[in-house]
């Protein structure tokens, strides 16, 4: 990425401002080792915050579905907020008030615009795919036109993000160190499980993913 989030009063991290990031790469790092945001938006007046599979291509988070989703009208036609976490550790203490969690996090606020031209919508989807399970686009059955125009692929820019990590171990009082209880961080991690294959599957391999 070629420039620095905006460091705007919306994405100051005021909570424990000495966990927050402000540099692209780390938002960028952050968003690409998630599968899943959280979108927050507004239809009528009402808040909703809809989780969904998202990926990122350079500066911008792009999302993707069906081309009468209230969601992606909505996020079209006002602002938006994107939040991501990912729970890396469990930091046990020697007290219940110092326990804490390993993470990271990113919260980026904009407005999303559509990917309208029909070759850069399917370059996006592409590297979505491709982004999940590398080289499986070109093993698939072509989009054909009508999927493409029922689709709609939207992007927000990486302008207004800040990212928030806790990633050291526990922070007891001085005086509970003697205290005879097991203090530690305990990792978290997402792991591949077998894969299950359709009883129809033509194809006997299971493709490798980018957890794999």
């Amino acid at each position: 990425m070629s420039h620095a989030p905006a460091h705007s009063a919306r994405t100051r991290v005021r909570r424990l401002p000495e966990r927050a990031h402000y540099e692209a790469d780390t938002v960028a790092a952050i968003i690409d080792a998630a599968m899943l945001c959280t979108v927050a938006f507004q239809i009528d007046g009402i808040v909703h915050a809809i989780p969904t599979i998202h990926w990122r291509e350079g500066e911008h988070l792009y999302l993707h579905g069906a081309k009468g989703s209230r969601m992606l009208k909505a996020l079209s036609a006002g602002e938006a907020c994107v939040t991501i976490a990912l729970a890396d550790g469990l930091v046990l203490a020697r007290s219940a008030m110092h326990h804490s969690m390993n993470y990271r996090s990113v919260v980026l606020y904009g407005r999303f615009e559509p990917v309208t031209d029909p070759g850069c919508k399917l370059a996006s989807l592409r590297a979505f795919i491709d982004g999940l399970y590398p080289g499986r686009w070109d093993t698939l059955r072509p989009i054909s036109d009508k999927e493409l125009n029922a689709t709609t692929v939207l992007r927000i820019a990486l302008d207004e993000a800040s990212a928030k990590v806790r990633d050291w171990g526990v922070k007891d009082d001085e005086e509970d160190l003697d205290w005879p209880v097991w203090a530690g961080v305990i990792p978290l991690r997402t792991v591949q499980g077998e894969p299950v294959m359709e009883a129809d599957s033509v194809g006997r391999e299971p493709p490798p993913t980018r957890l794999g």
